[in-house]
Formats: structure tokens, sequence, C-alpha cells
């Protein structure tokens, strides 16, 4: 931690979030830390808030792989991406100074629409349809045609994003300690012409899911990149590939990933 002391915090600019981590600015000048004004020169990138702030913080700062992403929460309770709550300055402190925390990697997946835009997501990637209508998609696993979906839409979640929308689906939760992908439906239908596999399921990391949409007037769906929305028209082809880029996250050493889902869900 000692060669690590250029510090950003990512939080929104209100003027009750900035009273609110006030003293976590006070508290790092205090360890000596080196506060930086622009995410590029920070080794550590602290986002306070919640998930959805951990989400936007890891995308506004372009997905680092070279630093720290460090969550802190503001409502009391620890998250999947929040190991710290911003009012318990005793643990914040025991993990500076005593190096009571562990580096963990998790994995992000990359999506590419038609050859041309790419972007990565860490929790999940959704495609749906814009309109109130089912719209049709050729699933691909590698090279194999494995379905004809049709439907409102599917989802496609990293192990720490099997917490979210996907759980909402009946997806599984998936340990972050395996690479994979898993993809869920959003409403399907299924009859004589159109039959899915009706269940989630989970692809390897070296899998490449790609979907093929039918062009028949419902062709420029909303896709989601983790909590932010992209529409694009005429979309034909989309690749999603776990990437090779991981997210380091701090996490306390007793708090692992079935914490944090015990803790949440039951």
């Amino acid at each position: 931690m000692q060669n690590r002391r250029k510090l950003y915090f990512y939080h929104k600019p209100d003027s009750l979030m900035k009273e609110t981590v006030a003293p976590l600015y006070d508290l790092a000048k205090r360890y000596n830390f080196n506060l930086e004004k622009d995410y590029r020169n920070a080794n550590i990138i602290v986002s306070v808030g919640g998930d959805d702030t951990f989400l936007q913080a890891v995308r506004n700062t372009g997905f680092r792989d070279d630093c720290l992403y460090f969550g802190i929460s503001t409502n009391g309770k620890k998250t999947i991406y929040c190991d710290f709550d911003s009012d318990d300055h005793s643990s914040i402190i025991d993990a500076i100074t005593n190096d009571n925390f562990e580096v963990r990697r998790y994995p992000t997946v990359n999506v590419t629409i038609d050859g041309e835009t790419s972007f990565h997501c860490l929790n999940e990637f959704s495609v749906r349809s814009s309109i109130i209508r089912t719209f049709v998609m050729d699933v691909f696993i590698d090279q194999l045609h494995f379905e004809t979906f049709r439907g409102n839409g599917l989802l496609v979640s990293t192990p720490t994003g099997s917490t979210g929308y996907n759980k909402s689906l009946s997806g599984s939760i998936v340990d972050p300690l395996l690479p994979s992908l898993q993809v869920s439906e959003i409403a399907s239908l299924n009859n004589n012409e159109y039959r899915t596999l009706g269940s989630s399921f989970i692809l390897a990391g070296g899998r490449k899911l790609v979907l093929k949409v039918v062009q028949d007037g419902n062709d420029y769906p909303i896709m989601g990149m983790d909590n932010e929305a992209l529409s694009i028209q005429h979309v034909e082809n989309i690749e999603v590939q776990l990437s090779n880029k991981q997210i380091k996250t701090l996490k306390l050493k007793d708090n692992s990933f079935w914490d944090k889902v015990k803790r949440t869900f039951l």
C-alpha cells in the first residue's frame, strides 16, 4: 500500500455528497495520500455511493486494469462492490494501516456491435426490444447455431453481475472465481415455430456468444451496458466474450463474495 499513494475520489458532485465525502478527503490527507484531480494519474480510484456509483466509476474511468478500485457505501450497508461504509472510519483506517484487505480480480465482458462499436461491461449486457413487441435473434455459441430466440430480450451477466438483474430472471449466482458468462432469457416465447432452452445457461470464459438480430423491422433494440443504455439502429450482429481485462478491487479479508451474498439475500 505504501507505493500506492495517488487517490482519486469518484462521487456525485451535489452539495449533500460533498458534505458526506469531506471527512474521507481529510482521512486520506491525514494518512499521506496524494489526492488526484485526474483519475488517469491515480493508483486507487475510490467510488463513494453504492453499487451503481461503483459501476459508473469503473466505466467513466475507462475500465482501468492498472489500478485498484475501492468501493465505499453511503447507505449504511456493505454491498457487492462496496466493502466499506462512509461512517465506519475505523475499518477504513485498519485496512490502510494494517493491510487488512485483499485484492480481488473481477472479470469483464467485451461486446462488439456489427464489428464496429465495442465496449466493456462489469456487471451485465442486455439486449431488449425497444417497442412493445417481441423480436427474433439467432443464438450462436462459437460456430454452433444453438437456438432461435423470440421474446423481449436476452441478458448476459458476469459472475458478479449474476446477483443483479440475472437473479431476478431466475438465473444462478456464480462464484466470481469462475471466469464465465451466464445467458438468461427475458420473457421468451415458445411455440411450434420458436423453441428456446427455457433456462439460463453458463458459458466457459473462452466461448464466444453471437446474437444475430433478424431484420424484421424491430432491428434497433435497446442495449444495456451495466446501468447505462445504448441505442444503435439496425443492429445485425452482437458478439459477446469474456475480456482479458479484469477489474481489481480492494476487499476486506473477512468479507468474501459469499459473505456478501448471504448478507444481501438471506
